[in-house]
């Protein structure tokens, strides 16, 4: 009967261990987001691209972080290279992780974006910048999927992101993450999905240049 009562007391003992220990796929669960957080941030230019194929334009691209006691935004700036004074798109981007390999890259438009036009150069500025002046695309986040280390591809969802720019119905976003570079497809269509604006052969490829 004592050993009896023995071999029940370790067998119990055995699975109480077994529940109280804790889920080793939570302890390993990966975290890139530094990682992409990271790449997508500094200065990029066209102007490669638009040596080698008329058809593009040389785009001056800035990303830097704002806001880190928020989380991780970025203001984003794009300009043709020419005329950064004067740019034609003014985003901040919000990056979250959304599971082990998933990441979104939600966008928001600010009001009197004209107030912040070069303060790519100086990041703190944004502090004054309350999230009441800004407003989420909703539909627009780009769904980045990261493919191995220093890596990330990704779009936007099927005509979930509304644009009416020269009389467009939706726009489409695809894009590429690495270390050196970015490659941004953006692009627009009528509601009978012929394209209306945005490059036709491929996507803008940015060159991260030197700090």
């Amino acid at each position: 009967m004592t050993r009896y009562l023995l071999i029940i007391f370790a067998v119990s003992l055995m699975f109480s261990c077994k529940d109280n220990k804790p889920n080793s796929q939570e302890e390993t669960k990966p975290d890139h987001l530094p990682e992409l957080f990271s790449l997508m941030q500094g200065s990029y230019n066209s102007e490669v691209q638009s040596q080698v194929d008329s058809t593009y334009y040389n785009i001056s691209l800035h990303m830097y972080p704002i806001w880190e006691d928020k989380g991780n935004f970025l203001y984003v700036e794009q300009a043709l290279n020419s005329t950064q004074d004067k740019p034609y798109r003014q985003r901040i981007y919000e990056v979250t992780q959304l599971n082990d390999s998933v990441y979104s890259s939600a966008i928001y438009t600010i009001e009197n974006d004209s107030l912040w036009i070069g303060k790519w150069k100086t990041p703190k500025s944004f502090d004054a910048l309350t999230m009441d002046k800004v407003t989420k695309k909703e539909g627009c986040e780009v769904l980045l999927q990261r493919l191995e280390a220093n890596l990330y591809k990704g779009e936007t969802g099927e005509k979930t992101c509304e644009s009416t720019l020269y009389g467009a119905s939706y726009a489409t976003s695809e894009v590429e993450i690495m270390e050196d570079k970015i490659i941004s497809w953006d692009r627009g269509f009528d509601d009978k999905g012929e394209h209306i604006w945005g490059a036709e052969k491929g996507g803008y490829i940015f060159i991260k240049l030197d700090d």
